[in-house]
């Protein structure tokens, strides 16, 4: 796509490029989302037992050495059924979830088995980060650049144009999300292993020839 724009005595021309980039680097930290979810008729036996077991949870995962750990979901829903046109109730349901951060990515299983062995009875959330991300991410973007001027001399040298590879405009696009794992939980212990991560970049830039 090239666009045209007029200023001063010349006409410049515009190429327009996306750039994309990507850095592979081994996680440091990991993010887990777990808790208990309780029901019954009696919301303060429920509420009792709900935060017994949270207690629980919390004070044997800090017992391991993990001290970053926040209530990031607290609801309290009433229950109910139809049957033949009449609402039923069917008591209440409680859910405590934890946010859990820590760099002993090695433990992860061993973690989420001490939680659910503790009372747990969620655990919706297993994602592997970087507490440096940032760092990587703009190494992801350096790239992302270098490709869209790659992208523009491959074009001018085609169509035998000097292009200024130095953009005039550029566009972010992208970051890169955290992604949660799916796993299953074995009998004889959760297996996660943290694998390695991609930090991509996406960026559009325009050259001037």
């Amino acid at each position: 796509m090239a666009k045209c724009y007029t200023g001063g005595q010349a006409t410049r021309n515009i190429m327009t490029l996306s750039g994309q980039g990507q850095v592979a680097a081994s996680p440091n930290l990991v993010i887990i989302h777990l808790g208990v979810e309780t029901t019954g008729f009696d919301l303060t036996t429920i509420q009792a037992e709900n935060a017994r077991i949270i207690e629980a949870v919390t004070q044997t995962l800090r017992a391991m050495g993990i001290s970053d750990i926040k209530t990031v979901q607290y609801s309290i829903d009433k229950n109910y059924i139809f049957e033949n046109g009449r609402q039923i109730d069917r008591g209440y349901t409680i859910r405590h979830i934890l946010e859990i951060r820590t760099n002993q990515i090695d433990d992860v299983g061993r973690i989420v088995d001490t939680a659910v062995m503790m009372g747990a009875n969620r655990v919706e959330f297993i994602a592997f980060d970087l507490s440096d991300r940032g760092s990587y991410y703009r190494q992801a973007l350096n790239l992302a650049l270098e490709d869209a001027q790659k992208k523009a001399i491959s074009i001018s040298r085609s169509l035998r144009i000097q292009v200024d590879l130095i953009p005039i405009r550029i566009v972010e696009n992208s970051a890169l999300p955290i992604q949660p794992l799916l796993f299953q939980r074995e009998a004889a212990g959760t297996q996660i292993l943290p694998g390695t991560l991609l930090i991509e970049a996406s960026i559009t830039a325009e050259f001037s020839y």
